[in-house]
């Protein structure tokens, strides 16, 4: 057995767990992908588009904005940047990162650019971007749970209520 198939058997494990630790089921994971690569498409159309004009404010929205979308081709789709020699490996790190820390980068990516300057072509241009942040932020939530086990919490809680007061009205007697 070669160096290379020990290296390949002993990262092939920790991968697949890092993927399984998340949480996130594939489907759910390749929505997140595509709504990223769509709030980059959308981020450098309307970033170009912010950039013809004459206000500073506005060509400092519509940089920041190009800038976002080359952040979330970068993390999202590598190989839409494969001239770029570090893509796969600026990838590998945004995969490395929990949905919670990914929802916050992104959402504060798309925030910005609308504070610089609260346009249309902004609010449209960071929607997308910013409803991938959301999607990355819902997964950090976690699964939702069974009616049954929410009825049994309730039940448990209701009765532990009871005994309070109870608890209460029995020491008021004495």
């Amino acid at each position: 057995m070669s160096s290379q198939d020990e290296q390949f058997q002993a990262a092939a494990p920790e991968s697949a767990s890092s993927s399984a630790d998340d949480g996130m089921t594939w489907w759910y994971r390749w929505l997140c992908r595509i709504a990223g690569v769509i709030g980059g498409v959308s981020c450098a159309v309307a970033g170009l588009w912010n950039c013809v004009t004459i206000n500073p404010l506005n060509i400092a929205a519509g940089v920041w904005m190009m800038l976002n979308a080359f952040v979330l081709f970068l993390c999202e789709a590598p190989f839409c940047c494969q001239f770029i020699e570090f893509a796969n490996a600026v990838s590998a790190r945004a995969d490395k990162l929990r949905a919670w820390q990914k929802a916050a980068f992104y959402c504060g990516m798309a925030v910005f650019p609308v504070m610089l300057s609260l346009t249309l072509t902004t609010l449209f241009g960071n929607a997308i971007a910013f409803a991938t942040g959301v999607l990355y932020g819902l997964s950090a939530l976690g699964k939702k749970g069974d009616a049954i086990s929410y009825a049994r919490i309730h039940q448990q809680q209701k009765q532990m209520d009871e005994e309070k007061l109870t608890g209460c009205l029995e020491g008021q007697a004495l």
